[in-house]
C-alpha cells in the first residue's frame, strides 16, 4: 500500500504513545482513524484533539482482551466509514520487570496473554474477513517489540508474548500470501520508546490483582525495574516508531526494526540457534544492556 489519502485506519491504544502517533500520522496522510484504547478520559481527549486538526474521528472504549469489544470495534467502523484498510494492532503491557519467571503470579500471565497476544487474535479473526471481502490493498500493522527477538532476565512474560506477536504476524503474512490476497502485514520490533508501558499496570483488571509487588523483590532485581524506566524514558519518540511503520507498509516490509543497535545481538542470537550454541555470558550481558 502506498496511498493513503481517504482510508479507513484502526488504531488500539490510540490514546497515548506509539499508538497516538500513529494516529496523529494518520490525520496528516489524510485518513479517517478510528481510536480505540480501554481509557476512556484518555481516547476521548485525543478525538478532540484531532478534531480539532480537522480530522474525521471516531473513538471507541475498547478492552482488547475481550472479544465482544473488538467485534463491536469492527462493526462500529464499518457502519460508520464502511471499510476498514488499515489496521494498527498497538495495544500492549507489560506485567513489570524484575521478577524471575517463577516468581510471576498466574494473574500476571493471564493478564499480559489476554492483552498481547488475545487482543490480535481477536482482530484477526474479526477484521481479516471484513479486509479480504473488500477486495482493496489493506495492511495489518502488529505491534512486538525487540523483546520478541531477544530474550534477557527479569522480562520473561512480556518476551514470550512478543515472540508470539512475531511468530503470529510471519504466519499470517505467509498464509496471506499464499491465497494471494490484497492483505499485506508487519510486525514492528520497537525498543525502548517514550510510552507509559512502564505503568500499564493503571489498567490492569481488579480480577487479575497482581499477589506481590515489585517492593517485595531483592534490591538487585528493583534495579532492573528502575533501569528499564530509565532506558523508556531516554527512548526513541513514538512519532520516529508510526514514521517507519508507514515507511515499512509503502514497501511492504515483514520486518520493520526500529533501531540498527539492535541487529548485531540478533544477528548473533540466529547464530546461536543455528549452531545450537549457548550464549555466551558476554553475549548475555549485550542482551541485558540492549534491554
Amino acid at each position: 500500500m502506498r496511498e493513503f489519502k481517504d482510508k479507513i485506519a484502526v488504531v488500539t491504544g490510540a490514546a497515548s504513545g506509539i499508538g497516538r502517533a500513529i494516529a496523529d500520522r494518520c490525520v496528516n496522510e489524510g485518513m479517517k482513524v478510528v481510536l480505540a484504547d480501554i481509557e476512556e478520559e484518555a481516547l476521548l481527549r485525543a478525538e478532540k484533539q484531532l478534531k480539532d486538526m480537522g480530522a474525521e474521528t471516531l473513538s471507541v472504549v475498547t478492552d482488547i482482551s475481550k472479544e465482544a469489544d473488538i467485534r463491536a470495534l469492527a462493526q462500529k467502523t464499518v457502519q460508520t466509514f464502511g471499510a476498514v484498510h488499515l489496521l494498527f494492532n498497538n495495544a500492549g503491557v507489560d506485567a513489570g520487570t524484575g521478577c524471575l519467571l517463577w516468581e510471576n503470579t498466574v494473574a500476571d500471565w493471564q493478564w499480559v496473554i489476554n492483552v498481547n497476544i488475545w487482543g490480535i487474535l481477536f482482530a484477526t479473526e474479526i477484521f481479516v474477513p471484513i479486509m479480504l471481502k473488500q477486495k482493496t490493498a489493506c495492511h495489518i500493522v502488529n505491534t512486538a517489540s525487540i523483546a520478541g527477538l531477544l530474550s534477557g532476565p527479569g522480562n520473561g512474560i512480556y518476551s514470550a508474548s512478543k515472540h508470539a506477536v512475531l511468530s503470529l504476524s510471519e504466519t499470517l503474512h505467509q498464509e496471506l500470501r499464499l491465497i494471494g490476497s490484497n492483505v499485506g502485514v508487519s510486525v514492528v520490533c520497537p525498543g525502548f520508546v517514550r510510552t507509559q508501558i512502564m505503568d500499564a499496570e493503571r489498567n490492569r483488571p481488579t480480577e487479575l490483582s497482581k499477589q506481590t509487588g515489585l517492593g517485595n523483590l531483592p534490591p538487585e532485581r528493583q534495579v532492573i525495574n528502575q533501569l528499564a524506566r530509565k532506558a523508556v524514558q531516554n527512548g526513541i519518540l513514538p512519532e520516529d516508531v508510526a514514521n517507519q511503520m508507514f515507511e515499512g507498509i509503502k514497501k511492504g516490509q515483514l520486518y520493520i526494526i526500529t533501531e540498527p543497535k539492535f541487529k548485531p545481538a540478533i544477528r548473533q542470537h540466529m547464530e546461536n540457534v543455528l549452531n545450537e550454541s549457548n550464549p555466551t555470558p558476554s553475549q548475555m550481558q549485550l542482551v541485558r544492556n540492549l534491554l
